[in-house]
């Protein structure tokens, strides 16, 4: 949405559209409007909206339901959702209108993806295939990170180069690479980069730079 003869977006205007949804129906219910149009067009219809209709509300609104603001996980565009929840449990996840990046708009995959969080055929446990093995097992968290912890610093001093061939200092290892998504926020690129050199890799990458 811009502002007048085009100057500029105004991003605060769009949070006020919610507040003005139900306008039409107050304005029919108080000033008759409805009245006229109804005798203008020659319905029989008492109001447009049934009191059925009308007495809907929201899950969103009911009591005990909190509102966090995050972030879509799918591209680099980074638009913003409002995280709707109640008791540790996710019950809508919607576009934020505040956000100057998406402005309350999401795609058809950030539209999904309260499904993505809630669907019954998420893999909640770490799947692992050992070599020459057609079985697949479920292992703990801790277990598959251990696993993971061991592999990094076994390929780390196998593959570790103290000195090139002219006697500089290198003290890294090029075995492993980071390769960052793209939804990986400032914070957790930081704590990646950090490991990675405490542990003398240093091929880092991100995926949105690429």
């Amino acid at each position: 949405m811009r502002g007048k003869n085009g100057e500029g977006p105004i991003y605060g205007s769009l949070s006020g559209i919610r507040e003005e949804q139900g306008v039409f129906l107050k304005l029919t219910e108080k000033d008759g409007l409805w009245k006229k149009i109804r005798n203008h067009v020659g319905t029989t219809v008492e109001h447009p909206v049934s009191p059925a209709t009308r007495n809907i509300r929201s899950r969103i609104s009911d009591e005990g339901v909190k509102k966090a603001v995050s972030v879509c996980p799918y591209c680099a565009v980074g638009c913003s959702t409002l995280v709707y929840h109640r008791d540790g449990r996710i019950i809508d996840i919607e576009g934020n209108p505040d956000s100057p990046v998406n402005a309350g708009t999401l795609c058809p995959k950030g539209s999904a993806t309260f499904g993505l969080h809630n669907s019954p055929y998420r893999w909640t446990k770490v799947r692992y295939r050992r070599p020459y093995s057609g079985e697949w097992e479920d292992l703990s968290l801790e277990e598959a990170l251990d696993m993971i912890a061991a592999r990094m610093k076994e390929a780390r001093d196998e593959n570790w180069e103290e000195d090139d061939d002219g006697g500089k200092k290198l003290r890294r290892s090029q075995a492993v690479s980071s390769i960052g998504g793209a939804t990986i926020d400032n914070e957790e690129n930081y704590l990646i980069t950090k490991l990675f050199h405490s542990m003398g890799f240093t091929r880092i990458t991100n995926q949105a730079r690429i």
